[in-house]
């Protein structure tokens, strides 16, 4: 499902992206090509308004190069103007206005006409006598040479030609100039626009900054130009509309190339999840739930069996031949923990009757010196020669008193064997309990028994050598008491406690004291919804390296003497309490600073408590 969604994003952020690219690359591009035909139709206008003009200055130089004009010129004629200067001619040559001015500036003729009508039109420029000293072209006359350009009069915009008079051959001194011109009217406007094929029109005159100015409209691409007069000053602003077809043509087609990626996008997708879902999410899934069945279980007989020579298919086989090999592991190891077990039993059972049978042994010892150092033969032969002394002798005396002090001595001895004989038969017991506790413990779960604390610490001092006790004071702390009765596996606890105080004496030793301390604490804390007992046992010994502090409890790890020590007792310790449930750890500031070892053990419910107590009366 993961899989089929990060696809559906795919294929949507996809189409995101394409309407991306439509509206900043595709639809600016068209748009940039139609900004590019309306500055070209601009220019085409530009041309065909400069080729108006030019054709304006060949007139003007065609009648400049008139054998009559050039003589009217010098001979003021006036008959040249009646017959030449006529409505028919400005007609026949299309211009509205036609002057004759001297090298001075000054005007001979002038005649300004409307085409349409024909009649006379009051044109400001036409009317002066001479030309302005401002006017443009007053130095273009003593140069002789032809002007073209644009003039703004009082009846509007007026395209305007000038070229010298010359004498009809195209040589001579220059007299004069001819000067035509022609009103920009709106015919002259849709005249320039077919010439140049475009839809052209004059709008209110208007500055623009640059060459040309763009405007677009939802419908149109607009180009302004501003047309500057023969003085460099703006008199005239065309405008030329251009359709925005590729615009529209290209939207169209956008949104259909959008429209076919969409279908083809959408079924793509569809045949890919049928496709993945068949060849790759069904049998990846049924992989996926096995493996989960696995781990949740502990049948591992079960077999995908997957057809196929694809990845998946591969993998299965694999995975399957993987959970061949486990289950063969796995039965391998089963035996080798069954066997691994009776032999770390038994190296538990023996370090164990090692500390119990250490005390006991010396207890034995004792008893036999007691015997060895008992007047035993002595009084046998005072017995005798009491017998053979006569009554009332100092022989006899003595004798009888010897006899009484040997008696009192024996009676002695024995009271003390009989004491050590009592202690012997407890640590024997505590032996066979320890020996019964762990056959039991091969076959059934802990029994579980209610405990005082301190009653249990009292026990376990009397299976911790002498030599031990003597080295060591056990502070049983008031918590001991507090916490009252808990239900613990017994035997097991008191093994793990005698571990701790054979370690802190030879803590103490090692430290280089004669005496030390080891201080014992108890508390009921809560974790993970339920009781448990948590017991502290501190000393005052050399201190463990905090290197040292995860390895106390690994089996073979240890800091004494290989001779005398073989790294067991910690590490039964820790697998007795895990077996329990519980956790063991071990804590020092460092060397000299003595240690501490903690444990912690679940406390079973008041229904597990009950059972258990009618267990042990039974």
């Amino acid at each position: 499902m993961k899989t089929i969604s990060l696809l559906a994003l795919l294929f949507v952020v996809l189409f995101v992206l394409e309407i991306g690219i439509q509206k900043q690359v595709l639809m600016p591009s068209f748009a940039e090509l139609e900004r590019d035909d309306a500055k070209t139709s601009m220019t085409r206008i530009d041309n065909a308004l400069d080729t108006a003009l030019y054709n304006l200055q060949l007139s003007a130089a065609d009648w400049g190069n008139w054998r009559e004009l050039y003589q009217f010129v010098q001979g003021h004629n006036d008959a040249f103007v009646q017959m030449n200067v006529t409505e028919a001619t400005l007609k026949q040559l299309q211009v509205n206005m036609v002057m004759i001015v001297d090298l001075t500036g000054r005007v001979f003729v002038s005649s300004a006409r409307d085409l349409g009508t024909g009649a006379l039109v009051n044109l400001d420029f036409a009317a002066q006598r001479a030309l302005s000293e401002g006017f443009a072209w007053r130095d273009k006359l003593s140069q002789g040479k032809p002007v073209k350009g644009l003039i703004s009069t009082n009846q509007g915009v007026m395209m305007l030609a000038g070229a010298p008079i010359l004498d009809g051959s195209g040589g001579g001194k220059w007299v004069g100039m001819a000067i035509m011109g022609r009103f920009v009217t709106a015919s002259q406007v849709q005249l320039i626009a077919t010439q140049a094929q475009a839809n052209l029109s004059m709008v209110p005159n208007r500055t623009v900054n640059a060459e040309n100015q763009i405007v677009e409209t939802g419908d149109l691409t607009q180009v302004y130009r501003s047309f500057d007069d023969i003085n460099g000053h703006s008199v005239m602003t065309l405008r030329v509309d251009v359709p925005r077809k590729i615009t529209a043509r290209g939207q169209r087609a956008v949104i259909y190339a959008s429209a076919y990626l969409i279908v083809a996008g959408v079924t793509a997708l569809l045949l890919l999840m049928v496709v993945l879902n068949r060849v790759v999410l069904a049998p990846l899934s049924r992989v996926t739930r096995h493996a989960v069945a696995l781990g949740k279980g502990t049948d591992l007989s079960a077999r995908l069996d997957l057809p196929g020579h694809d990845e998946v298919a591969v993998l299965a086989r694999e995975f399957d031949r993987m959970l061949n090999r486990v289950a063969e592991s796995h039965c391998l190891l089963m035996d080798q923990s069954f066997q691994a077990g009776f032999a770390e039993l038994a190296k538990g059972v023996l370090h164990n009757l090692g500390n119990a049978m250490t005390p006991l042994s010396v207890r034995l010892s004792k008893v036999r010196e007691r015997l060895r150092d008992a007047p035993v033969g002595d009084l046998e032969r005072a017995f005798e020669e009491f017998a053979e002394e006569a009554p009332g002798s100092d022989r006899y005396v003595d004798l009888q008193e010897f006899l009484r002090l040997g008696h009192r001595e024996l009676r002695a001895a024995i009271n003390d064997i009989q004491e050590n004989m009592i202690v012997i038969e407890g640590q024997s017991g505590l032996v066979q309990s320890a020996l019964s506790e762990l056959m039991r413990s091969t076959k059934n779960e802990h029994v579980i028994e209610s405990v005082r604390l301190p009653e249990l610490i009292s026990q376990t001092l009397d299976i911790v050598p002498d030599v031990c006790r003597r080295r060591l004071v056990v502070d049983a702390d008031e918590s001991l008491q507090r916490v009252g009765v808990v239900q613990v596996a017994r035997t097991v606890l008191r093994l793990v406690l005698q571990n701790f105080i054979i370690n802190a004496a030879d803590a103490v030793r090692d430290a280089g004291r004669e005496r030390g301390v080891l201080k014992v604490v108890a508390e009921i804390v809560h974790e993970s919804d339920r009781e448990q007992l948590h017991l502290s046992c501190e000393d005052n010994g050399a201190g463990i390296a905090k290197v040292n502090l995860e390895r106390v409890f690994d089996k073979g790890f240890s800091t004494k003497s290989r001779e005398t020590n073989y790294g067991i007792g910690l590490h039964w310790c820790a697998n007795a309490v895990n077996a329990l449930g519980g956790r063991i750890w071990a804590a020092s500031d460092g060397p000299g600073c003595g240690a501490s070892m903690h444990l912690i053990l679940p406390l079973p419910s008041r229904t597990s408590s009950l059972t258990s107590d009618l267990m042990g009366v039974v």
